[in-house]
């Protein structure tokens, strides 16, 4: 069983930055792809970005581009997400998750296990 333990939310202000992180423990972390997505209230939850099993592959919605960025450190087990040039619109809860395969993916469906969630707010 895995388990992922998202923390690093909090209150910013537009312009501002926030680093996430995502412990991971129960089964070879260095082997699997490891995405964050956001749901705000009322709304589907959504991609924001996707690292492979070795940190040399990301990928990032188009809202975020430029302004997040996702790495990782197999040493320690955990995969950081550093927003900065936060946006009112960035509010919303953030999930890490972890695929079975090694390759980075967008889709919700792809992914086998998720963290709890942190929230982040961003006031304008």
């Amino acid at each position: 069983q895995v388990h992922l333990v998202d923390t690093g939310g909090g209150l910013a202000q537009a312009g501002g930055s926030l680093r996430l992180s995502c412990a991971a423990s129960g089964r070879t972390f260095s082997i699997y792809a490891t995405g964050w997505f956001r749901q705000a209230p009322g709304k589907e939850r959504e991609f924001v970005a996707s690292i492979n099993w070795s940190g040399g592959t990301t990928y990032y919605a188009e809202t975020v581009k430029g302004r997040f960025t996702i790495s990782r450190d197999n040493a320690k087990n955990t995969v950081y997400l550093q927003m900065n040039s936060l946006k009112p619109e960035d509010t919303a809860v953030y999930y890490c998750a972890q695929r079975s395969g090694g390759g980075v993916g967008y889709r919700v469906n792809e992914y086998t296990y998720w963290g709890q969630g942190t929230q982040v707010t961003v006031s304008s």
